[in-house]
């Protein structure tokens, strides 16, 4: 924290009033089921993103992404998205949406710090929206609820901004607990927390370094949500529903004669993933981690065979960890065509684990980042001290 508050007064001589810290989330199961109204398991992640703010006399607001020494500059009559404010249109898109709630803005000066890689489906995007949200409330003391800061940092990414993405992210980025994951239904948004005891096991994340990923992520991303969207369409013609999570895998098998190939394997995997994901539940609450290991292998074939999201690097990093003694599962985790795997395994077997898949970037090009997923707190201000 420290080294922040010198970059802001270095940045703006003057020191940051508050500053708010949020972290990056991990998908452990229910992947591409929020947009269907289903069911996720996410934990935070012990990488973070950390804004420091200070307020202005004028209307001016200064961004400041100290990480790579880029600042970009508005003001508040002229919060619109451009293209090339990148990074600074979430924190601008938080504040557009405030100031639609109702509530005043000035000028700040914004210093942003963070360790979470952006675009490989660890919420680099949603940390930011979130903890700016977070400073900008204590900031003003507008007294925003948990829902709210939600909204808003939500709003900014889906709208301003314009991603297909949902609430997910921003809401267990703002409510996650150390050592829990959070089990979150996307209808209701109904969650509680499961605590992420494992014994002698831990999770361990790889980012496969895949290259230029994110605009096909983006538009893959769009395009599955037409054919779900196309799913609901066809099985509604048998029995009404408003999403894919009103149907069951019998009502994908009695739709055989309506439902092209491809539709219905989108179909199973939605289906099926809301299912692991109410099963995975379960099977962390009893501790049954073998039972969780066997899940996280299914979720991953069927994201490549029935979702058709993977890529070979990471049907490589998933098949070389299940062949692995000690390795309970593992499968991607995130958006896909790239970013990261997601692998639970035997703590003795770590080291062994370390040096199997140095065997990679040989194949690939690319090195892979080998970390222990540790959950840490939901967003908090960490200055002044409370």
């Amino acid at each position: 924290m420290d080294g922040l508050i010198a970059r802001h007064k270095n940045e703006y001589s003057s020191k940051p009033q508050v500053i708010a810290s949020a972290p990056g989330i991990l998908n452990l199961m229910g992947e591409h089921t929020d947009y269907n109204e289903g069911c996720v398991i996410q934990t935070t992640v012990n990488r973070r993103t950390s804004i420091a703010i200070s307020s202005r006399k004028d209307n001016s607001l200064r961004f400041f992404l100290a990480d790579s020494e880029e600042k970009k500059r508005t003001t508040v009559p002229n919060l619109k998205y451009k293209r090339e404010d990148r990074w600074a249109n979430y924190m601008k898109g938080v504040l557009f949406e405030l100031v639609n709630m109702g509530y005043p803005i000035k000028g700040l000066d914004v210093t942003v710090v963070s360790d979470i890689i952006p675009g490989i489906g660890l919420g680099a995007s949603a940390a930011l929206s979130v903890a700016f949200t977070a400073a900008v409330n204590e900031l003003y003391g507008f007294g925003l609820s948990d829902s709210q800061l939600i909204q808003a940092a939500s709003y900014s990414e889906s709208t301003f901004v314009g991603r297909n993405t949902e609430i997910t992210d921003q809401f267990v980025s703002t409510i996650g607990r150390k050592d829990n994951a959070v089990f979150l239904d996307l209808r209701s948004l109904d969650f509680e927390y499961l605590p992420l005891d494992l014994d002698d096991n831990v999770i361990v994340i790889v980012n496969s370094n895949v290259p230029g990923t994110d605009a096909v992520r983006e538009a893959e991303l769009i395009e599955r949500k037409e054919q779900c969207s196309e799913c609901v369409e066809y099985l509604n013609k048998k029995k009404p529903g408003r999403s894919l999570r009103d149907y069951s895998v019998e009502d994908v098998s009695g739709g055989l004669g309506l439902l092209p190939e491809q539709i219905r394997r989108i179909c199973n995997h939605v289906i099926g993933e809301t299912q692991r994901s109410v099963d995975a539940c379960d099977a962390l609450k009893a501790k049954n981690f073998e039972v969780f290991g066997k899940m996280l292998n299914r979720s991953h074939e069927s994201l490549r065979d029935n979702y058709e999201v993977s890529c070979p690097e990471l049907d490589w990093l998933v098949k070389r960890s299940q062949e692995m003694d000690g390795v309970l599962g593992s499968r991607m985790t995130g958006g896909g065509f790239g970013g990261c795997t997601v692998t639970l395994l035997e703590s003795r077997v770590l080291d062994n684990y370390r040096e199997r898949l140095q065997e990679y970037e040989h194949i690939f090009g690319f090195e892979p980042e080998i970390f222990i997923c540790e959950p840490s707190e939901g967003v908090k201000i960490v200055f002044p001290d409370h």
